[in-house]
Formats: C-alpha cells, structure tokens, sequence
C-alpha cells in the first residue's frame, strides 16, 4: 500500500464547507473558508487501517474531495484556479471529536496519525472537467452515512485555491480537502463513533472508493 501522491508540503483542510454539515452542527454558514492544518503524518493509504490511540474516543468519519495541487500558484484568479490542479482524490477526514471539543481547535483532533487516509488513486484534473457535479459518499460497515454532490459546497474548489493562494504559494504537491457534507456520526440524534473493527468507505463519482478498518490501539 502506498500513497497516491508522494509527501505532500501542505495538507489544508476546511471546515463547514457544506451547508447541510453546517446546519446539522448547529452554526452559521461562514461567510468565508474555515481551514486548518492537518499534519502531514496523519496521511496513511487505502486499505490501511485507522487506528485510535489510547485515550482517545468519539472518533468520527468525514467524507470529503481532496484537490492535488500541480505547480505553484500564488495569488491566483478564481477564473484560472483550475488550471493549477494535478488531479483529485477522496479523503476521510477523521476526527476525535472530544478532543476538538475541548481544545477548540482542530488540527490535533484531526492530524493524529492513520487520521489522513487519502486514495485509493490520484485522478488526473483533466477527467474531472468539473469538480463541483460529483456524487459524495461515506459508508460505515456498508450502512450509507453521506450521501451528496460537491455542486452543494459554499466555496466551490477554484474559490478555495484562490483564496489560499492569497499570499501563500500553493506547492506541487500540496493538498486541499474540500469539506464534508451531513452525515457525519458526531451530530446524529444518537451519535455514532468509530470503534474497533469498524470498515470506513469514502466513494467518489469518477475517482473510486477509499475503504479502511478500524482499530483500536
């Protein structure tokens, strides 16, 4: 098992990306991108597993679209964003939600490592003409959790390249993970963790399924 794109510089994740994901959190819609880092140790392949630490609970599953950058790009235009992507991917953006409670902030509680699992291939840019016209999916155990299109993102994929392009260079290589929609364990009227022995699916329109075990360190 590897990766499907070598170490990336970068992996930036953003937050409350889609307005279902928003309104079952019980929060405003942003009126501009929320992100954050995750560390570049937590990224582990398809068919590896996630493993939850010790002390660690409420582990959640978060389907999301994860954007290859292909050349530097600062300062870009949303009109010419696209023009500066290598290729899409899936990313399950796995979260300790106890964690991210209580520290408020999110880049430990989602970077801890095996919580970055992206694949199962890189998609080359130039067959998915449009990134915001594809089907999201998340499974647990086969039982459908997510089910949307990436066309219901607040800030669609060019935005959100134009936006961290402002200032910062964008390297080959860097990751963008585009957000989750509803259907996340954490805000279910009983919520649902991850546990020992659980199976996470992440399946994308034109990309694949990124599938991973559970377990329990």
């Amino acid at each position: 098992m590897s990766l499907p794109v070598r170490r990336p510089g970068k992996v930036i994740a953003v937050g409350l990306n889609y307005r279902d994901h928003a309104g079952e959190s019980a929060v405003e819609p942003p009126v501009a991108p929320i992100t954050f880092a995750k560390y570049v140790t937590c990224l582990v392949p398809d068919g590896a597993s996630i493993v939850i630490p010790r002390g660690v609970d409420e582990v959640d599953w978060e389907a999301e679209l994860a954007v290859v950058i292909g050349r530097p790009a600062l300062n870009v235009s949303v009109d010419d964003a696209l023009d500066f992507v290598s290729g899409y991917t899936c990313m399950n953006d796995v979260s300790a939600r106890r964690i991210q409670r209580e520290e408020g902030q999110w880049s430990r509680a989602k970077s801890f490592d095996t919580f970055g699992p992206i694949g199962p291939r890189l998609i080359p840019a130039s067959e998915i003409p449009d990134p915001q016209s594809l089907g999201i999916v998340s499974r647990v155990n086969g039982e459908r959790m997510q089910n949307a299109d990436t066309s219901q993102m607040i800030f669609s994929v060019a935005e959100l390249i134009s936006r961290l392009s402002l200032g910062t260079t964008l390297e080959e290589g860097d990751v963008i993970s585009t957000g989750t929609p509803a259907g996340v364990g954490a805000f279910r009227a009983t919520p649902v963790f991850l546990t020992d022995g659980d199976v996470v699916e992440v399946e994308i329109d034109g990309i694949g399924v990124l599938r991973n075990p559970v377990r329990q360190a």
